[in-house]
């Protein structure tokens, strides 16, 4: 099915996306938003004492949706009663009070961000970052192949607000950016987010949270949600699992010891995702880095991120899937953007089992042996992939994803050969 999101009504908001705290009195949703558009959905990130409880999405009627209709349909989706009015508390709850402890010994983190020629999207993100309720922190923008003084301008704008450092990677491809900021970073954990991303101004005191819990994590994956559903294509983007693929709002802990409950070679990547991640120190550069041959700018368009999980995984180390630390993502509002980006997951995908092959031949066995729930996931109706996509949902995406897969050696070797050109 092929639809032309150009010709849908330009009057429609197909989701107001909200933030908002029990333990605050909910909202009014109105039907109708500022800029005069009718609200078909809210998408709802709903949490308690600034916690993340989970994810809501639901219909906005004609008459809009009153405090006890948003109470009704959280409760329904969390399975617990919720009060529109808000909760009283007379003690310091026990999440804020955890995060107070780790704040009084936080250790200094590194924020790195790779960008190129995306002034504005940068500057916002830089915005979140600087506004961090975190003690000790800087940020790293690596430039990446730039071809203007943009990206430049706005990181010497920024430093005068914050502790904002700048590098450049004159060669292109989002690896090569990453680990110049590994190299320029050497002992310090680095956390990484995208520039059309912002982080919620606990993103970091979470980190560390999740670090000081887990002192033997190697590495630490937060939750994305999106900043927007402002086109319909940001909502199929959703129905597909958004950037967080379905993995709630429940810590989880992945490591040898948890691969007969999750391998991990597949389904990937429920470990997390580049866009919000933490490594500590000298964990990348164990693994060999960061696959030059993948990743934006290269044939295979991602996954580096994914490979440079599963090989933490393979060799012994654990990873710390940490909801509460949360980042919004601004997705791409058109069609034609999210088609290329679903055939650049199957690419980028397949393209990291070729990297990987290649590298440890021995997994070839185990991989085999996932291929027949591999093929339920791209075919069946109601798996884990396809179970949150509505009617609405068109189906060539889906296709478009699977020629990507089927594009991924190729891809690979391809960008094998232009990195060592660079």
């Amino acid at each position: 099915m092929t639809i032309d999101i150009t010709t849908m009504p330009a009057y429609e908001l197909p989701a107001v996306v909200l933030d908002l705290d029990l333990s605050e009195p909910l909202p009014a949703v109105p039907a109708v938003g500022a800029d005069g558009r009718r609200v078909r959905k809210a998408w709802i990130l709903v949490r308690q004492f600034t916690q993340p409880l989970g994810a809501v999405l639901t219909d906005v009627p004609e008459s809009g949706l009153t405090p006890a209709d948003l109470a009704v349909a959280i409760g329904n989706e969390l399975h617990r009663p919720v009060s529109a009015d808000g909760i009283a508390v007379e003690q310091e709850p026990e999440f804020l009070a955890r995060r107070r402890a780790v704040l009084a010994t936080a250790p200094h983190i590194t924020v790195v961000i790779c960008t190129r020629e995306r002034p504005g999207a940068l500057a916002r993100c830089l915005d979140s970052l600087i506004a961090q309720q975190y003690p000790g922190f800087r940020i790293l923008v690596v430039d990446n192949a730039p071809e203007t003084t943009a990206t430049a301008e706005v990181v010497h704008s920024a430093a005068r607000r914050g502790p904002v450092d700048y590098l450049i990677e004159p060669r292109a491809g989002l690896s090569f950016a990453r680990n110049t900021a590994v190299r320029a970073a050497p002992g310090q954990i680095l956390a990484w987010i995208d520039d059309d991303e912002v982080a919620d101004p606990h993103w970091l005191a979470e980190v560390a949270r999740a670090l000081a819990e887990h002192p033997d994590a190697d590495v630490v994956s937060g939750v994305i949600v999106p900043a927007e559903l402002e086109t319909q294509a940001q909502l199929w983007f959703e129905q597909f699992g958004g950037h967080s693929k379905g993995r709630g709002f429940t810590p989880a802990v992945f490591s040898p010891a948890t691969a007969h409950i999750q391998s991990p070679l597949y389904p990937l990547p429920p470990f997390g995702t580049g866009a919000n991640m933490t490594f500590r120190p000298g964990v990348i550069e164990r693994i060999g880095m960061f696959d030059t041959a993948l990743g934006a700018g290269t044939p295979a368009m991602g996954s580096e991120d994914t490979l440079a999980f599963t090989q933490v995984l393979l060799a012994g180390g654990k990873i710390v899937y940490q909801p509460s630390a949360v980042t919004h993502h601004y997705h791409r509002r058109d069609l034609a953007g999210l088609r290329k980006q679903m055939v650049g997951y199957g690419t980028g995908l397949v393209a990291a089992y070729t990297s990987l092959l290649m590298a440890r031949p021995g997994v070839f066995c185990g991989l085999l042996k996932l291929v027949p729930g591999a093929l339920r996931d791209l075919t069946g109706k109601d798996t884990a992939r396809t179970a949150t996509l509505q009617d609405d949902f068109p189906r060539d995406l889906l296709a478009a994803n699977r020629r990507g897969m089927l594009a991924g050696p190729r891809a690979y070797f391809r960008g094998r050969r232009a990195a060592k050109r660079r």
